[in-house]
């Protein structure tokens, strides 16, 4: 599979401390993405990076829901949701790209989640759906219409970045090698994958992208 790179910009979501092994909100095996993710950046002339950003006593927090616990399902502000860990706090270690991620490839960071009472997962919106981050119309005015997505986590904010990069009409494809899952709920990455290809986004490995 070979995606024309001028027309592409490849999004690296959330390689940040706070997920990866020893953070807060730790993904398994995390880290061991950086590499990968280095490497598929150099051969992008765009690249996006996003970044948890949010601030304390966030509403996704469980410490911001006196008597509930990390992981609960709940309903806040009359959407499904699932409380966190404190993580990802501005300002805080947690929150800085891992240290072995290399940044200067990336044009552009969006900082996501960083609004009190509303979290964000995807790249291009808020939870509430609407809610733009910017990203849609920054790729939009270079002229980008293919995405390729890798990072963390594959079943919450590259799966959420995905189908909504596919529901605005760009042409997606997740590196699944260069991802890792929370995992869960049980059974969350094969629902992820499932979900992803029913919406028309290519799940790929890494040697695809430029064969």
């Amino acid at each position: 599979m070979l995606i024309d790179t001028n027309k592409a910009a490849f999004i690296a979501v959330d390689i940040q401390n706070d997920f990866c092994p020893g953070g807060a909100l730790a993904v398994p095996d995390g880290d061991s993405v950086v590499p990968l993710i280095n490497s598929l950046a150099e051969g992008f002339e765009l690249c996006v990076a996003t970044q948890d950003w949010h601030p304390r006593s966030h509403i996704s927090f469980a410490s911001s829901h006196p008597g509930a616990k990390a992981y609960d399902a709940v309903v806040v502000a009359g959407r499904d949701a699932t409380l966190w860990p404190d993580h990802c706090v501005q300002g805080t270690a947690g929150a800085d790209f891992h240290p072995a991620f290399r940044v200067e490839p990336y044009r552009l960071v969006i900082r996501k989640g960083f609004r009190q009472a509303l979290d964000s997962y995807s790249a291009f919106f808020e939870n509430d759906g609407t809610t733009p981050t910017g990203l849609d119309g920054y790729l939009r005015g270079l002229d980008a219409s293919i995405v390729v997505i890798a990072g963390l986590a594959l079943d919450y904010c590259v799966h959420y970045s995905a189908i909504d990069a596919a529901r605005l009409g760009y042409r997606v494809f997740v590196v699944r090698d260069a991802t890792r899952a929370v995992g869960s709920p049980p059974g969350s990455v094969e629902r992820t994958l499932a979900d992803l290809a029913a919406r028309g986004v290519a799940i790929i490995g890494s040697g695809e992208v430029f064969r």
